[in-house]
């Protein structure tokens, strides 16, 4: 019998009041408790991303109604708000962090909002969120040159071993964008697995360096997100996301062979 898709869950801040650059992909602490209400009484099973891809790759059967809570980025609101009700629930989870964009040493000043610091990963982590990596600055990656891409798998790896102590096992590309290379460059960089956009379930045929997650927005009423935990009715949902991207892929690849063009006539 073929496996059965999982719905793995993108959110980014959790916040009450989100500054204008994070409201759309934002959700209020009070709808974020009310989702993973639902998911427990819906009796789903959180696990996290390093979780699914080790049971796919060894043939292991999941735990029953699999599901994955991811956040991107690295927003202050996901220990603040969301850290209580996963602790609730005794709910896995998994944060990918774009290392540039944390409070501490690093930080670039590129965080679009309140970010979280390295002591507050560090408590996600004790708490069971397998922390991830998302880049160092969070730029397009399928834009980058080979040496500026490896640059930001590598250092945001590195950063992420050093203040936690462990290596990350998994991946997330900023915007969802990736390709051929870069997933190349992800699995060389030592990371077991990475996570796109795609709005869609995740299936094991995929492959688990492209496995697809569904948006989780501010607009997301309970019955909405009732219908995407439960695999129904997404590509209506997201069918205008899907427009637009198509059309926006068109321009990024016209940008990849104008910049083409240019470096082979210096």
């Amino acid at each position: 019998m073929a496996e059965a898709p999982v719905p793995i869950l993108m959110y980014h801040a959790i916040a009450a009041e989100p500054n204008e650059a994070t409201r759309e992909l934002s959700v209020a602490p009070d709808a974020f408790a009310e989702q993973l209400d639902m998911i427990g009484e819906l009796g789903f099973t959180p696990v996290d991303t390093a979780q699914l891809a080790a049971r796919w790759r060894s043939g292991r059967p999941l735990p029953a109604r699999p599901v994955l809570i991811t956040f991107d980025d690295g927003y202050e609101g996901v220990h603040r708000h969301a850290l209580p009700v996963l602790a609730k629930y005794g709910f896995a989870a998994t944060l990918f962090v774009s290392t540039g964009w944390i409070r501490g040493a690093y930080d670039t000043g590129g965080g679009l909002d309140t970010m979280l610091d390295w002591d507050q990963i560090r408590e996600l982590a004790a708490a069971r969120v397998e922390i991830g990596g998302h880049s160092h600055t969070h730029p397009q990656l399928d834009q980058l040159d080979d040496a500026t891409l490896r640059h930001e798998l590598i250092h945001c790896k590195e950063i992420v071993t050093d203040e936690l102590g462990t290596v990350p096992a998994s991946f997330a590309y900023p915007y969802g964008y990736s390709s051929r290379r870069v997933r190349q460059a992800v699995r060389e960089t030592g990371y077991g697995q990475a996570l796109a956009v795609g709005n869609g379930l995740a299936r094991r045929r995929q492959g688990p360096y492209a496995l697809r997650r569904v948006t989780v927005r501010r607009s997301t009423g309970i019955e909405e997100f009732e219908r995407l935990v439960q695999g129904r009715a997404i590509a209506r949902n997201f069918a205008g996301d899907r427009a637009l991207t198509k059309g926006y892929a068109l321009v990024r690849r016209a940008r990849q062979i104008r910049r083409k063009a240019i470096r082979s006539r210096v």
